[in-house]
């Protein structure tokens, strides 16, 4: 599978992260410790996002998110020490790839994928993930077209194409992956609920964004494995399911990773089935709620 890191803090260095500890991403790539076979090593490219602040959104300003990919391992690129280590930013999310047999190998393929403020990456894999993620496309808009629709004035004159509920009206929404990957395809739903979040619901969190899209795609397929890694500058969202990641909350910062990059004691396993939510020196685990019939199988 990947390995993936998340900060948020106070500005750090992006490529200082990366390398950072005896066991870092950086080491990871070449020596994972825990990769519950899912493969050997993540040689198959690799990718970095950090924020700045820009005056994106409606409501008030944002980080807007940069990021840099290369589909060539980490350790034969110079410029994550040249480059990305003269960069500073409050929050980076990056990762190390082991490619799927079958999928790709393309700089596209490489999280993290991003929009806008949002980074996103995936640890894991979804068998038959085509058909599979046409089937949670189909349950989102049942969903959305069951929810009670915005009737505010300016919502009327937003497209009609912008509304939840046409978000997910027809598989071509899927074509709008930037590779043939199955972490590429579940960026597009991910981003879609994103899209959809309000005060009314049914989505009205990146938490409730992620713990619906994880729950639907194991009501259709149970061995899928998705630990999911989420960012938007200030905060960070994660999953657990089959792949290992750790916790580390410090005074002012808080760090998720898949496995600790040094022996810090701070370190906390997290286990299956969790969601994980984080800020700077703070963070909460809840845990993962499924449909009933997914409990069953599971």
């Amino acid at each position: 599978m990947c390995r993936h890191l998340g900060y948020v803090g106070p500005p750090v260095g992006v490529g200082e992260l990366v390398m950072r500890g005896p066991h870092s991403l950086y080491a990871q790539s070449w020596a994972p410790a825990d990769m519950r076979a899912g493969g050997t090593i993540n040689a198959d490219g690799f990718g970095v996002a950090w924020w700045r602040r820009a005056d994106i959104g409606v409501d008030a300003p944002r980080d807007t998110v940069t990021r840099y990919r290369n589909q060539a391992p980490i350790w034969t690129d110079p410029a994550v020490a040249e480059v990305l280590g003269q960069l500073e930013s409050r929050s980076v999310i990056a990762a190390v790839r082991s490619a799927t047999v079958g999928m790709p190998l393309e700089r596209s393929a490489c999280a993290p994928f991003t929009d806008e403020h949002w980074a996103f990456s995936h640890n894991g894999v979804i068998p038959n993930w085509r058909t599979t993620l046409v089937s949670v496309l189909a349950d989102l808009n049942e969903i959305f077209a069951a929810a009670p629709q915005d009737v505010d004035p300016a919502a009327v004159a937003a497209a009609e194409s912008s509304s939840p509920a046409s978000l997910f009206s027809s598989p071509a929404v899927l074509l709008q992956a930037e590779a043939l990957t199955d972490s590429a395809a579940l960026w597009v739903l991910l981003r879609g609920l994103l899209r959809a979040i309000t005060p009314a619901g049914p989505i009205t969190s990146p938490a409730d964004a992620v713990q619906l899209l994880v729950g639907l795609v194991l009501r259709h397929q149970p061995n899928a494995r998705l630990n999911l890694l989420l960012g938007n500058g200030v905060q960070l969202w994660a999953t657990t399911c089959w792949h290992a990641l750790s916790v580390l909350v410090a005074d002012d910062y808080t760090v998720l990773s898949s496995e600790p990059y040094d022996a810090d004691p701070r370190w906390q396993p997290v286990g299956d089935r969790q969601v994980v939510a984080a800020v700077p020196g703070h963070c909460t685990i809840t845990d993962l709620e499924l449909p009933a019939t997914e409990r069953v199988r599971s």
